[in-house]
């Protein structure tokens, strides 16, 4: 064991009596992730340790860059606490960088090392400076960081710090159904529901042939692109053209998208029951459309009393377009293929529905056997990263 991927846990370590479980779901999904990789995975409740093979560093890197509940991670020299092979392997390491400043922090969690911290510190300072020409201490602004720490089993070294995902592992919370669209703020809010541990099933309303293949098709990829950050999406894919039709058939204009989506609600209610889901989430925004006013929004909730999370009701459109992007869903969101929520838009939708109005609306029409049936003959996609193209897309 030369080098390790030293992983520090950020928020985990504000747990206390159940900090274990934290800690253990994400060893558990490090390990799942990086099956089918030469790696030996350790922990303790502080830092977790991944030995690799040094051609799959790479890689390995790209994966843990998407798995939740990692704060920071480094790529660390291993060495024994024995202070002649920390000089040693120290100077061989720092040996082979270009830097002009440095500064180094010596952590001595084994108090039975004989040298304290700050001498210590001095020590290897010197080490360097005597060894590398043209270089210098700056405790402020350092080309190079180094931290040496020192604990029982070993030394570790390190000068680089890479940014983790942060939030919780995935599975530290039960499952929510993620109402997705083929938009830009559905994904977004995928990502952030996933990144406070929830484990994620989504519902993609389809209106074939006014909608088209290449929409769902839009959406099974955003599925792929956030089952990265976690292992398989389950995205059920519900017929809503019998529905939606006799919406646009019986009820008044103005009030088509607050009754569509009243009638989704009352779907993904359904579903969210079906499968075990103790929440719904969206990506509605406050203000954004007419659906997302704050009165919009009061009477589409009343169908139902399930917990209803919108990860970026706050946020405004720039903020979710940079995530987006970050995230790697913007390119396939703006796509221009039309959902059902955009491919019958009327002209001046009501903004402040009236609760009693949407009741008489979607009267006009038997819609409980329908929402029924939509239930019944909802069809189930199961997609993964590594999901074969042609497999993730056929119905289970």
């Amino acid at each position: 064991m030369n080098r390790v991927i030293l992983i520090k846990y950020g928020e985990l370590s504000t747990k206390k009596g159940n900090r274990n479980f934290f800690i253990n779901t994400l060893y558990h999904n490090i390990c799942h992730k990086l099956e089918g990789y030469s790696v030996l995975i350790s922990k303790d409740r502080a830092r977790m340790y991944i030995e690799f093979d040094e051609k799959d560093l790479e890689d390995i890197k790209h994966i843990v860059d998407r798995i939740f509940g990692i704060h920071t991670y480094h790529v660390a020299n291993v060495v024994e606490s024995e202070d002649s092979k920390i000089q040693e392997e120290l100077l061989t390491v720092i040996s082979k960088e270009r830097f002009s400043s440095f500064k180094i922090d010596v952590r001595r969690s084994d108090k039975t090392f004989p040298i304290h911290s700050q001498d210590y510190n001095r020590v290897l300072g010197g080490l360097l400076l005597k060894n590398i020409p043209n270089i210098h201490v700056d405790v402020h602004q350092p080309d190079l960081h180094i931290t040496v720490e020192i604990r029982e089993e070993n030394t570790y070294i390190y000068y680089h710090t890479y940014q983790g995902s942060g939030g919780y592992p995935v599975g530290t919370q039960p499952k929510g159904l993620l109402m997705l669209s083929g938009g830009i703020d559905s994904p977004v809010a995928g990502y952030l529901a996933l990144k406070r541990g929830i484990v994620l099933e989504a519902v993609y309303f389809e209106a074939m042939p006014h909608t088209s293949i290449e929409a769902r098709n839009k959406v099974i990829q955003l599925c792929e692109k956030l089952s990265a950050y976690t292992d398989v999406i389950r995205l059920h894919v519900v017929n809503f053209t019998p529905i939606q039709e006799e919406i646009y058939k019986n009820c008044r204009e103005d009030y088509v998208i607050t009754i569509m989506r009243r009638m989704m609600y009352r779907i993904a209610d359904r579903l969210a029951k079906k499968h075990k889901c103790l929440a719904l989430i969206n990506g509605e925004s406050v203000g954004q459309v007419a659906s997302q006013t704050l009165s919009s929004m009061s009477v589409i909730n009343e169908v139902t009393n399930m917990p209803i999370l919108r990860p970026v009701v706050c946020w405004d459109k720039l903020e979710i377009i940079d995530l987006a992007r970050k995230i790697d869903t913007y390119e396939t969101s703006i796509i221009p293929y039309e959902d059902c929520c955009t491919v019958f838009v009327p002209k001046h939708p009501v903004i402040n529905p009236n609760l009693a109005t949407c009741v008489e609306e979607e009267n006009k029409f038997d819609y409980l056997p329908m929402v029924e049936e939509a239930v019944q003959t909802m069809n189930t996609i199961k997609v993964t990263t590594t999901s074969q193209k042609d497999e993730f897309r056929e119905f289970l």
